[in-house]
């Protein structure tokens, strides 16, 4: 770690210097290609696309394909256009001499078989023209009834039913042999021909001719023993850019028979952050004037790769706080790579109400915060926080998080038995920090009846075996698998292969009742509904495992899921648990762990993910790192530098209070007490066993608590809604409870300290701080002026104060300060 640390710094030095404008002059030019010292072009029409990289003083290197000027020796072998677009002209050799800046290189050039075209093939060339052009997207020709009597498969990971349809279906009419460009096919294409999709190609467009070549060539679909696509590459993989700067990309298509085709300009790429890049269609990624990491992914067929570029700020990065753990070891290397200056610590008063909110799902009580506060030791923060872990607060929140995720919901009050056993068990096991990879055990492998066993209730609501494996792996792993069920991932490796062989570990599920769940003796098998070939149970890029007809699969499932080798397992709970406490996952959204998204610090996801897993996947050792960490400890308010990151953690990124919290947070300052249907008295929020008490509280549902119909996180909103403040405003729940006589207004208003003294305690119970001189004196002067009744008649003064404070309070419970986590 120590060593990977040091190496970290002295990257960091070199990209702040980059960043900084401190480059100095251009010393040296690469020509990129394919990857070999000479290019070589084959066939009529052959390109190939090329990256100039200067390489500058400071050793950093920056693009300059589109500013350099080319010009080939002899000039009738090869053409070069101004975006480095290198196109056959006649066979021969020629050498290529880019200049920038007084600088040169050059690149020797190969041309063979410039008189004729190479015979095309339907999979590897022209369906990839309908994917660049949308044809085959989800919401034109690709959806699953076609769209206007035309139907491709979805992204064309089916060519050869795309093949029939456009060649055979209906009786050949999209395509005419003897007149190509007066094939239905182009007609529409260019939109000379009405087409509700709108104009796709462009006449004098490359993809166009080659369409012409290809249906007056024949419409041949390839032979048999034609190549296939094996993988794609992308170059440069990543590189260090400056705000507002751009990128040239080119894209290999590597085949079977080890041939390489420039597939750039057919190739489909989206940015993962749109706030900070945008891609054109031929591979140029613009970055917009926002530091930070953004990844690119670039997909051509049925294959995924990605550009990663990181853009630096490029400000001076000193007087670092002492790095606590790794983890603060970790972060501050990014900044100091990034030149992004962190914010400073946050004081105790911010520290104790955010840890307690985060790992407790409360707001701190007045005596906790005033000891807190008055506390010298230097550890009283490691023991708030495990104080916080040790208590049963800890174990409701983080409770009903699970719940939620794990689809605890009531659909009959017939369920309502299990849902309280499952809930109890998932709090007790939290409480008793059961290891996370036992707990997954008990939940995928669960059998036997919910009342002995209550995991069992996971299966009441995730029946079939495409339920059970997507939200496995969904939860487990980080995955959403969805997407292959029907097709291939259109942004991961995974195929419907690898879909339905880890359905087969569910496929001897057996069920008596909605209340026992078994193992039904057999093989484990598992049917692919597009090959309807069977499949035996395989993990998700693992080795075929041989199960016995009397052996649970789900038990080898789970023997892999919390495998020490598995790739995804630890991972996917410290990004999980990352996102809780940081409101941003490392990799975002949380559960869509994939090659094509990924981390904005990969060194610290391996890092929380081996501590995890070399702690015996122990959550609440989690927790306490990330708690005692300095980066968590960072104020959320930025400095002059640091204001749009949302990727670096250079700060603490503030985020509205759950559902649950709030409810809770808001009865606690104002001493009101809300009541749940068949729960005891002054049950909190935070302890509800299941969705069902969403419809008795409008509170609960306006701010967005989940209906745990999915294994989504998203399904808790936290976007703000003029319902929620209308609510909080002049709801009829909230003002009878600031107005009640048992109310915190009616108690202030008896009590016959100093108002002073009692403005300065609601502060530490809202806010967990002193009110500031301007805030108190406002507040006293509210309370302590003279107030009429309806009648127009002075009020009694003990009446005149409460109605104060009751203003006092429905301020206070709708301030942003108040509202969220900062």
């Amino acid at each position: 770690m120590k060593k990977r640390i040091v190496t970290f710094f002295t990257l960091a030095a070199s990209l702040v210097s980059a960043a900084s404008g401190a480059d100095g002059k251009l010393t040296g030019l690469r020509i990129d290609a394919t990857g070999t010292t000479e290019l070589a072009l084959k066939g009529k029409g052959a390109r190939q696309q090329i990256i100039v990289t200067g390489k500058l003083e400071s050793g950093a290197e920056r693009d300059f394909t589109h500013k350099a000027h080319y010009e080939a020796a002899p000039n009738d072998v090869v053409s070069v256009d101004g975006d480095g677009v290198v196109s056959a002209i006649s066979d021969g050799a020629a050498m290529l001499t880019v200049t920038a800046d007084g600088v040169a290189s050059t690149l020797p050039i190969k041309v063979e078989g410039s008189g004729s075209f190479p015979p095309i093939n339907f999979a590897n060339q022209i369906v990839p023209i309908f994917t660049k052009a949308g044809c085959n997207a989800g919401g034109c020709h690709g959806k699953l009834s076609g769209q206007n009597g035309f139907k491709l498969s979805l992204l064309g990971f089916e060519p050869a039913e795309d093949y029939e349809h456009l060649v055979k279906e209906a009786r050949g009419r999209r395509v005419f042999p003897a007149a190509p460009e007066n094939s239905l096919l182009l007609l529409k294409g260019v939109a000379t021909a009405p087409h509700g999709g709108g104009k796709r190609l462009e006449p004098d467009s490359d993809d166009y001719r080659l369409l012409v070549r290809w249906i007056g060539q024949g419409l041949s679909y390839g032979k048999p023993t034609d190549p296939k696509l094996e993988r794609i590459e992308v170059i440069p993989k990543q590189r260090t850019m400056t705000l507002g700067s751009d990128q040239q990309l080119i894209v290999l298509a590597r085949y079977t028979d080890g041939s390489v085709q420039d597939v750039t300009r057919s190739a489909l790429y989206e940015p993962n952050e749109k706030s900070m890049a945008k891609t054109d269609e031929v591979g140029r990624v613009t970055l917009f004037d926002q530091p930070g990491d953004v990844a690119v992914m670039v997909r051509y067929q049925t294959e995924v790769g990605t550009f990663h570029a990181t853009v630096p700020l490029g400000a001076p990065v000193e007087n670092l706080p002492a790095p606590r753990n790794y983890i603060d070891e970790l972060v501050f290397a990014k900044l100091t790579a990034m030149g992004m200056p962190p914010s400073a610590a946050c004081d105790d008063a911010t520290f104790i109400r955010r840890v307690s909110l985060d790992i407790a799902g409360r707001l701190p009580s007045l005596e906790e915060t005033r000891r807190f506060a008055a506390d010298t030791a230097p550890d009283k923060s490691d023991k708030l926080i495990d104080s916080l872990l040790e208590s049963g607060d800890y174990a409701d929140f983080f409770a009903t998080k699970w719940s939620s995720l794990l689809r605890n919901k009531r659909t009959k009050p017939a369920d309502a038995r299990g849902n309280f056993a499952f809930r109890e068990w998932i709090r007790d096991s939290l409480r008793n920090n059961k290891p996370y990879d036992q707990f997954m055990r008990e939940i995928v492998a669960a059998s036997g009846a919910i009342a002995e066993n209550p995991p069992v209730a996971w299966y009441r609501q995730v029946k079939e075996p495409q339920q059970q494996l997507e939200d496995t792996a969904q939860l487990f792993l980080g995955m959403r698998l969805q997407c292959a069920q029907c097709h291939h991932h259109p942004f991961e490796k995974w195929s419907q292969n690898d879909y339905y062989s880890f359905a087969a570990f569910f496929s001897q599920v057996g069920r008596k009742g909605e209340e026992t769940i078994f193992h039904r003796r057999g093989m484990a098998v598992a049917q692919n509904k597009k090959t309807k070939q069977p499949v035996k149970p395989v993990a998700l890029g693992a080795a075929p495992v041989e199960i016995a007809p009397d052996d649970d699969p789900r038990l080898a499932l789970a023997d892999w899921i919390g495998g020490k080798e598995n790739p995804f397992f630890a991972r996917s709970l410290a990004n999980r648990y990352w996102k809780h406490f940081f409101n941003r996952g490392i990799v975002e959204p949380e559960d869509d762990m994939r090659e094509t998204n990924p981390p904005s610090n990969p060194e610290l996801l391996d890092a929380l993910a081996r501590h995890f897993s070399e702690s015996g996947f122990d959550l609440k050792a989690l927790i306490r790192s990330i708690a005692q960490s300095r980066t968590y400890r960072l104020s959320a308010l930025p400095n002059e530098f640091n204001k749009s990151d949302r990727q670096n953690f250079s700060r603490y990124y503030p985020k509205r209070l759950p559902a649950e919290v709030l409810l809770d947070g808001v009865n606690q300052v104002i001493n009101g007490r809300s009541s749940f249907a068949g729960l005891p008295p002054g049950t909190h929020a935070i302890a509800l066993p299941d969705n069902s008490f969403n419809a008795s509280s409008y509170f609960l549902t306006v701010f967005g608590r989940p209906d745990s119909s999915s294994a989504c996180e998203c399904e808790r909103t936290q976007e703000a809604s003029l319902a929620q403040s209308l609510h909080l405003l002049n709801s009829k729940e909230i003002q009878q409870a600031l107005s009640a006589d048992t109310g915190r207004a009616a108690l202030l208003a008896a009590d016959v300290r100093p108002d002073e003294e009692k403005l300065r305690d609601l502060h530490l119970l809202a806010y967990s701080r002193e009110p500031e001189a301007r805030e108190l004196a406002i507040a006293k002067s509210h309370v302590e002026k003279p107030r009429n009744g309806p009648d127009g008649k002075p009020l009694p003064e003990l009446q005149s104060k409460r109605q104060g404070y009751e203003d006092i309070l429905w301020a206070i419970i709708n301030t942003k300060e108040f509202l969220f986590n900062h």
